[in-house]
């Protein structure tokens, strides 16, 4: 094939160019960089880096920008509703013109650098590139929100000079590469950490806090600190939203909104906001407070606490790790007290810690449908799955279903009115699940 035609072309062509495994390292981007002529030093970036968080803090900080009349690219994965949403600008997905017209000209390079550099990329490098080409070249934003894939020092997004490091909350996710401990993850995520550039940090953790700090030191970069140089106050919550008042070193703005529920989702936009306001303070960026107050308003982030139904009540969550699973936890404790049943449609990726993730979700719920994703070797096995689940709560009522669309079935049949339904534990799984019940309603 000379040329692409479709974007199911270039998926095709990808399965044998690009590497089906994951590669830690910027050689092979910055060998393709060098090819380009360095489309990213023409773009101006805010570098998102951590294990959770990551993609709502991009959300709020992209709507903002785009209330205040910033063209603003975004680059996020992975994605819920549809591949094209990797790659944004001012929140439309990439057209898929774009996508192969870009794919056709990195087609030949990336063969090249196949025979004669250093090897074939991952698919999540042939994306970054993809979204390089596409900004600097076609869209022209102002600002691009660049969000990191698994890890930060040696992720594939770690060749720009951005304007704003940001590290959301940090937890034991991908262990098998970024390290056992928090300590090791920190250190691995602040590696998007630039000489001078301030760095803003949204993490809690006891072990990770010092670890980013002492990295933003060394490089002489300014560091704000979640509930010491910025903090959220005055919380007022319902389960259709957040409202509240950010205050920062520079100032306090209140009438804050956001339509994302869950505590977590507050250090998130106090996060975002200082982001936003360090760009405001230090690089003339003009964001005046209605812009915060629309933009955060508008904020949708599709797969996070997300309810896709009433009756019954069904919530798609993106969980997939120990924290993740905690913090969706938490928020059904919290603002889902007067339902009936808790049930779960669950499925989880085999390299993860499948107990740890496990055992809150088996001590919250009533009961729980496993399943396997189908195009998905990674995918533990739906059997395998109840088997642990069992062992943790022996009076959970668990059943088995292979294939997402024959468990979502199985899984609706159990739900009554009065219930709530939580789909969670991969995003993958409810990317798959999410027209389904889209179109249901």
């Amino acid at each position: 094939m000379d040329q692409f035609k479709t974007a199911h072309d270039v998926f095709s062509w990808m399965e044998h160019a690009c590497a089906q495994t994951i590669q830690p390292g910027l050689e092979r981007m910055e060998w393709m960089l060098n090819q380009l002529d360095h489309p990213e030093r023409r773009l101006k970036f805010i570098h998102i880096a951590g294990t959770n968080g990551k993609g709502s803090t991009a959300a709020m900080i992209a709507s903002v920008l785009k209330e205040a009349g910033y063209p603003t690219g975004m680059f996020v994965s992975p994605y819920v509703t549809s591949w094209h949403e990797r790659i944004q600008f001012d929140g439309q997905s990439i057209e898929e013109t774009s996508f192969v017209r870009w794919s056709n000209e990195l087609k030949p390079l990336i063969e090249k650098m196949a025979e004669d550099g250093p090897g074939k990329p991952t698919p999540f490098e042939y994306w970054t590139l993809v979204s390089l080409c596409y900004f600097a070249r076609e869209a022209f934003p102002w600002f691009v929100v660049w969000e990191t894939g698994m890890g930060g020092r040696l992720d594939s997004t770690n060749v720009v000079f951005p304007l704003v490091s940001v590290i959301t909350e940090i937890g034991y996710d991908h262990k098998n590469w970024l390290g056992d401990t928090l300590t090791e993850i920190a250190s691995e995520k602040a590696g998007i950490v630039k000489s001078g550039v301030p760095v803003v940090c949204g993490s809690q953790k006891e072990e990770a806090v010092p670890v980013i700090r002492n990295i933003s030191r060394d490089h002489r970069s300014p560091f704000y600190l979640l509930n010491k140089d910025f903090l959220v106050k005055d919380v007022h919550q319902d389960s259709d939203g957040q409202n509240f008042t950010f205050q920062n070193v520079y100032r306090e703005l209140s009438g804050l909104s956001i339509p994302l529920i869950g505590d977590h989702q507050l250090q998130n936009a106090g996060t975002a906001l200082m982001t936003l306001e360090v760009l405001r303070q230090a690089y003339a960026t003009v964001i005046e407070p209605e812009h915060y107050r629309n933009g955060l308003r508008k904020t949708f982030w599709p797969g996070r606490l997300e309810k896709v139904s009433d009756s019954p009540h069904i919530l798609l969550d993106g969980a997939h790790n120990i924290e993740g699973i905690n913090a969706l936890i938490q928020t059904i404790k919290k603002y889902h007290t007067d339902c009936g049943r808790i049930g779960f449609l669950v499925a989880v990726m085999k390299d993860k810690p499948v107990r740890e993730m496990m055992k809150p979700l088996a001590d919250a719920a009533d009961f729980v449908t496993t399943t396997s994703l189908e195009d998905h070797s990674r995918s533990l096995a739906a059997e395998e799955l109840a088997r642990i689940l069992k062992e943790i709560n022996p009076r959970l009522s668990v059943e088995s279903v292979s294939g997402e669309k024959k468990a979502l079935h199985v899984f609706m049949e159990k739900l009554a009115a009065g219930d709530l339904g939580v789909v969670a534990g991969s995003l993958f799984l409810v990317s798959a699940v999410r027209p389904m019940l889209l179109d249901r309603k």
